[in-house]
């Protein structure tokens, strides 16, 4: 391969419901700063792995995702697949473009300001960051594992994360989208029979929802880095109302484990033994519910992403 084909992008790119001419400000970024790239789009969640697997098996030595949390998932894990010494030999970067976009916000990123973004992915600065991982047996009795660079959620955050995306695409606004999500479930289901291990303290009793977070999971871990090997765990107990409503205000401004209901942890594995009726979610994603037990484990320093400078 020569200089060249080294310093082409692999540029996937993902595109929202109703805003396809994104497409058009980006690709202008991408011209004005010289950038030689090739250009795929999926058509559906299960396309973005299938195009990241050609970009990866055609050798791009970078590539660049527009899209959101859901679909850097699946990104990450398509290049977990590959062998180390490939993996290791490709930078990942991201134009965010998707319903949540919180890994992306982690680092400085913003949907609104692509130049500022292309300017830096353009200088190629390179950060080994880390992979949660969370392994557990699927209906079918077959033992699957899954990466994630924010976090899995259990029981009712799971479920306001699979509430948000739907109304995200109605509303438009993030924050609109979170505080109609977290209300729709006022007078639901808010608590889960769960019994986990963190560190050498053994949880076994009622939870409203627990973040295991590689990053900032969505406020709920606001203290994680993705790149010190540890997993911070924000274990939720049933609040009154007016507690929650309070607790949705401290989540927005940043200030979640100020909550007295709120049990912060750090470590490097849970293992969770039950969680009775409770909804799993990954990087935002609805995995559903794992047969048995699974556990969250963290990787360090496994991927090389491109950060801003």
């Amino acid at each position: 391969m020569n200089s060249e084909q080294e310093s082409r992008w692999g540029v996937l790119y993902c595109p929202k419901h109703g805003k396809e001419k994104r497409w058009k400000r980006i690709e202008k970024c991408l011209k004005e700063k010289g950038i030689i790239y090739d250009f795929v789009q999926s058509e559906s969640t299960g396309s973005v792995e299938r195009l990241m697997r050609m970009l990866i098996n055609n050798g791009y030595k970078t590539i660049v995702l527009v899209g959101g949390d859901s679909a850097l998932n699946d990104a990450v894990n398509c290049l977990m697949e590959a062998e180390p010494s490939v993996r290791e030999s490709i930078a990942l970067g991201v134009i965010p473009n998707g319903l949540i976009n919180d890994f992306a916000r982690y680092w400085g990123f913003r949907e609104s300001e692509v130049e500022q973004t292309v300017e830096w992915l353009s200088q190629r600065r390179i950060r080994k960051v880390d992979l949660g991982c969370i392994r557990y047996m699927n209906k079918k009795g077959e033992r699957c594992r899954r990466y994630f660079l924010n976090c899995v959620n259990i029981g009712l955050t799971a479920s306001i994360m699979n509430l948000r995306r739907r109304t995200r695409r109605i509303l438009g606004s993030q924050t609109l989208s979170f505080v109609l999500s977290s209300l729709l479930l006022l007078f639901q289901r808010m608590e889960y029979k769960v019994k986990m291990r963190i560190n050498s303290e053994m949880i076994d009793r009622k939870v409203m929802t627990v973040c295991i977070g590689s990053g900032s999971g969505y406020g709920q871990t606001p203290n994680a880095v993705p790149y010190n090997g540890l997993l911070d765990v924000s274990v939720v107990y049933h609040p009154k109302v007016f507690q929650l409503l309070g607790g949705i205000y401290l989540l927005l401004t940043g200030k979640f484990l100020n909550h007295k209901r709120v049990h912060p942890y750090r470590t490097s594995e849970v293992s969770v033994e039950e969680a009775r009726h409770a909804l799993v979610s990954c990087d935002g994603r609805l995995m559903g519910t794992p047969e048995g037990p699974f556990k969250i484990t963290v990787e360090q320093e496994v991927l090389q992403f491109m950060i801003p400078s």
